[in-house]
């Protein structure tokens, strides 16, 4: 028993340790203990599965690099040097972070040239959208156009440079003519903030307050910095922002000994996820893919789709509780609700399913905002009640027109785009779907008449197009109403304007930024100031700094120091308007500051200022435009159950006409003793909610009744816009249930009766789906007793005229 007991023991020990992590370099690749990296590094997991064509390149490289475990192929460093740490590590030369943009060129761009190249061009790196709206949101201070990045970059001279095929680079070039402001041809950089001795400049010009919130506050989460070290906010760099593996925690779980397993800001283990075949393990479970989560390291704020998509709400309650009665922990510094999660979340996939390639690296061209650098529509895979998703145009769904897009149908592609290849490569079976801007979805195929997803987690995912639903009558009949019998929907709407039934909507964003200086202030203990991130992205760009794996002591501190707070929140069905497609969208609070700035003396420069636009943007007249924007948005929390026809057709709010039930916003409250008509009774008062002097209506009003704008939406494109008062009163169906309850049950006699014999019968409707059917069958009687009636009379006249002979005399 004793032997049978420790045989046991040494069994689940064998596992344990076997089941881990990874396997490890060494155990596929024994040759590589003659690296000198191997004396501190013998337990590192593969990056790659072995007998994958990325491991076996790098094992090809490693040796004519002199280095047998092919450790220096990505990190450079000396692979003889097996006992000074600093001299294995290269000194300047070793990169920590292999997939920084500072050094990519050299390590991922080896294999992976194309991805590298286009980098510099990329939305996720040049930020110009966030930047063009916080210049926006202080007076439209470039106005529509998105003239800044957090680089200065340009497009290639040639128009063939841009990835895609060659329907893709004439689609885009369309594009680019008709949004000349977002698909730009350069950036100039981000200019400076103030340093400490310019900041008596604010008092003439409180609006270069902006460069101070961008460097500190937006522009933490592009590619060429590591970003902030938070919960929830670990990453890499560059490629690396996605490509390795990083917990919420930070905490490296892998094998290797010499990783510290204390500190945070290192990967989960040393392992590149990616495509369906880039496997990596952790604790015995191996996923394949780039887990949300990992996108969420970024998209938790702004349009916050990352942490929507995943059924998250951002609360400023710390409630409910920990185990161990502590507050609800922190992630990405906020604290959230558990909402209803995004159907295609709840079906196993994840975000780079949908997003393609191009998409995301970029196409090597500038494409300033997110609805420009986005290629992809819902009628893509999911099609129209008419038409199968190859049956339809290019531009579907993606006109920046008003009117609905025509041609030739999209077909599908035999063949992928040469620079994914690298990737999974799946079988195209009857052709690639292709996106509404002629890319093919390489992970996307028809088979026959239906769908199959391959995703990257694994799963093969088979689907039946909208059409095919709706033949095999899968489809309910109010959904078949909404998209079938009222055509206008599917030619007008956005499919998410719809099926999005809840999307987060942070109403008011009261931005201080405090600039007291201790030498200044009198009263302040200490100066203010906060990290630029613009500044430490730009030192990586000096050679002496271009392989340190982040920003960890650098001095790039600034004057000034931002916080924020909100009016109230939201998660209701959001609002509607047009957005740059040109086609019915949700639009959510985007960038809406009421703006407090605290000059260097400590003494308020401006309280609770809300700007406006230059004159006659955004259809604001001489006056301009209140600078308080409601972005159009894709919310990514897409529901099977699509909201219902009231909640857009009978609601106030739905058209832009606001929430109401608050005070003004531009008058002070005062809360104490007083009077009936409202005269403070105690002399020392104080007010309890001062005034935001120029919002004469709530923040969430973006149109009157009679179709003036009194915000701005979605600055970024031409066409996106409020409702006009056509349009509003077109989608309004306020008052239908008075038109027919006027007379129901006693104001008119043959109601009445009806009314009484349904009542004693039992046949009063109780459900809504009752009454819908109640009111199908009075909607069918008159029409049929309409045209009976005409029929009638139609063969008492023609019985007249055959008895009497009538006719007419000549």
């Amino acid at each position: 028993m004793l032997h049978y007991r420790l045989l046991i023991s040494c069994l689940v020990l064998f596992l344990a340790n076997h089941l881990s992590a990874a396997d490890k370099l060494l155990d596929h690749f024994p040759e590589a203990a003659s690296s000198g990296c191997m004396a501190c590094h013998a337990e590192i997991e593969l990056i790659r599965e072995a007998d994958s064509g990325m491991m076996q390149q790098i094992m090809e490289m490693g040796p004519s690099m002199g280095d047998p475990a092919g450790c220096v192929v990505c990190h450079n460093g000396d692979p003889t040097e097996t006992k000074d740490k600093d001299k294995a590590h290269g000194g300047d030369d070793f990169y920590a972070d292999p997939g920084s943009p500072w050094v990519n060129e050299n390590t991922c761009g080896k294999c992976h040239e194309d991805q590298v190249r286009v980098q510099w061009q990329s939305l996720m790196m040049t930020e110009a959208g966030k930047i063009q709206g916080v210049c926006w949101a202080f007076g439209s201070l470039t106005g529509y156009n998105h003239k800044y990045g957090n680089y200065a970059v340009e497009n290639p001279d040639d128009p063939s440079e841009r990835l895609g095929t060659d329907a893709y680079r004439a689609y885009m070039e369309r594009l680019t003519e008709m949004e000349p402001d977002v698909f730009v041809q350069k950036h100039e950089p981000l200019p400076e903030a103030l340093k400490a001795d310019e900041l008596g400049r604010l008092k003439e010009d409180p609006t270069l307050a902006a460069f101070t919130y961008l460097r500190e506050e937006c522009q933490r989460c592009h590619h060429a910095v590591k970003g902030r070290q938070e919960r929830g906010d670990y990453r890499g760099m560059g490629c690396s922002s996605c490509h390795a593996p990083y917990s919420n925690e930070g905490f490296y779980e892998g094998d290797d000994p010499s990783v510290p397993k204390d500190e945070p800001g290192h990967m989960l283990v040393h392992s590149i996820q990616g495509t369906r075949e880039a496997k990596v393990t952790v604790h015995g479970e191996t996923y394949s893919g780039i887990p949300v989560e990992t996108c969420t390291t970024c998209h938790d704020r702004g349009k916050r789709i990352g942490v929507s998509f995943q059924g998250l709400m951002e609360t400023p309650y710390h409630s409910p509780f920990q185990s161990d009665g502590t507050d609800q922990p922190a992630l990405h510094t906020k604290h959230y609700l558990a909402m209803e999660q995004d159907i295609h979340y709840q079906k196993g996939m994840t975000c780079q399913d949908c997003h393609t390639s191009t998409g995301i690296h970029g196409d090597g061209f500038l494409a300033a905002a997110n609805l420009a650098a986005v290629a992809i529509e819902c009628s893509d895979c999911h099609g129209t009640p008419e038409s199968y998703p190859w049956d339809l145009p290019l531009g579907f769904m993606d006109e920046f027109e008003m009117t609905q897009a025509v041609g030739s149908p999209r077909g599908t592609l035999n063949e992928t785009l040469p620079h994914t290849r690298q990737g999974t490569n799946y079988d195209s079976k009857d052709g690639f779907l292709i996106s509404a801007r002629g890319n093919p979805y390489e992970n996307v195929v028809r088979d026959g008449n239906e769908i199959i997803v391959h995703t990257a987690a694994g799963k093969d995912i088979r689907m039946k197009p909208l059409k095919t639903l709706i033949e095999e009558d899968e489809v309910s009949p109010r959904g078949v109403v909404a998209m079938k019998n009222v055509s206008k929907h599917m030619e007008r709407l956005e499919c998410y304007t719809c099926h999005s039934t809840w999307t987060p909507q942070c109403y008011g964003c009261h931005v201080k930024i405090d600039y007291s200086q201790k030498d200044k202030c009198p009263e302040c203990s200490e100066s203010q100031e906060n990290f630029d991130w613009v500044a430490a992205g730009r030192r990586h760009a000096d050679p002496k700094y271009a392989a340190d794996p982040g920003e960890t002591g650098y001095d790039t501190i600034i004057p000034g120091k931002i916080s924020e707070q909100r009016s109230y929140l939201r998660w209701e069905e959001p609002m509607m308007g047009i957005n740059g497609e040109g086609r019915v969208t949700p639009i959510t609070p985007g960038c809406q500051p009421s703006v407090t700035i605290i000059g260097e003396d400590g003494e308020p420069i401006q309280v609770n200022h809300v700007y406006k636009t230059a004159p006659g943007l955004e259809r604001g007249g001489d006056d301009g435009q209140l600078a308080i924007d409601m972005s159009p948005t894709q919310p990514h929390t897409t529901t099977k159950a699509a909201r219902t026809c009231e909640s857009c057709h009978a609601s106030d709010k739905a058209l832009g006409l606001g929430i109401g039930s608050t005070r003004p916003w531009n008058e002070d409250h005062t809360v104490d003793l007083e009077t009936v008509d409202g005269k403070i009774l105690p002399k020392k008062t104080q007010v309890q909610v001062t005034k935001v002097e120029n919002l004469d209506h709530d923040w969430s009003v973006v149109v009157d009744e009679e179709g003036n704008q009194l915000a701005t939406v979605g600055h970024h494109f031409k066409l996106s816009r409020a409702f006009n008062k056509e349009e509003m009163q077109h989608i309004s169906r306020q008052g239908t249930c008075s038109a027919c309850h006027q007379n129901i049950p006693k104001e008119s006699l043959a109601v009445s009766l009806l009314h009484h014999v349904a009542e004693y019968t039992g046949q009063l409707p109780k459900t809504t789906d009752q009454h819908d059917s109640l009111v199908n069958k009075i909607v069918l009687s008159s029409a049929w007793a309409q045209v009976g009636g005409a029929f009638v009379f139609g063969m008492l006249t023609v019985g007249l005229i055959g008895r009497y002979g009538l006719h007419s005399s000549t």
